[in-house]
This record gives structure tokens, sequence and C-alpha cells, in this order.
């Protein structure tokens, strides 16, 4: 085992759930826009950069994994 498999791991798992949840947040919310999920991802930008008591390995990545799925699900829903 790599020494930074069980952070691939955690960034994986945390990503896609991430994705699964604003997807299923899409489906039962037709009112949901992705300037609303703009507005949730401008907070996690903030909290990112506001880590001045130390968060940890592990929320850090979990942080990073649900700010990189935010993008994602917003450049989607641009596209279309």
């Amino acid at each position: 085992m790599n020494s930074t498999d069980w952070q691939e791991d955690t960034y994986r798992e945390t990503y896609e759930s991430e994705i699964r949840g604003l997807r299923r947040r899409l489906a039962s919310d037709p009112s949901c826009t992705a300037e609303d999920l703009e507005g949730t991802l401008k907070s996690l930008y903030i909290m990112d950069g506001s880590d001045w008591l130390g968060r940890g390995e592990v929320q850090s990545i979990n942080l990073s994994a649900v700010i990189a799925a935010h993008e994602e699900i917003i450049g989607e829903l641009k596209k279309s």
C-alpha cells in the first residue's frame, strides 16, 4: 500500500459522494440553480481560506473534494 493511498481514497470517496448528493438535490428540487450552488461554493472557498485553527489533513482533503464536486456540477449546469 502506497503511503498516499488513503488520501486518494478519501478524496475520491468524498468527491463521488458529493457529486451524487448534488445530482440528487438538483433532481428533487427544480428551483435549485447554478447560482444557488455558486453561493455554496463561495462559502466553501471562504471556509478553505479560513484555516487559522488548523483543520487537519482529512478535513482539508474532504473540503477540497467538496469544492471540486461543486465546481464540476456548476460547470455541467452552465454547459446545458
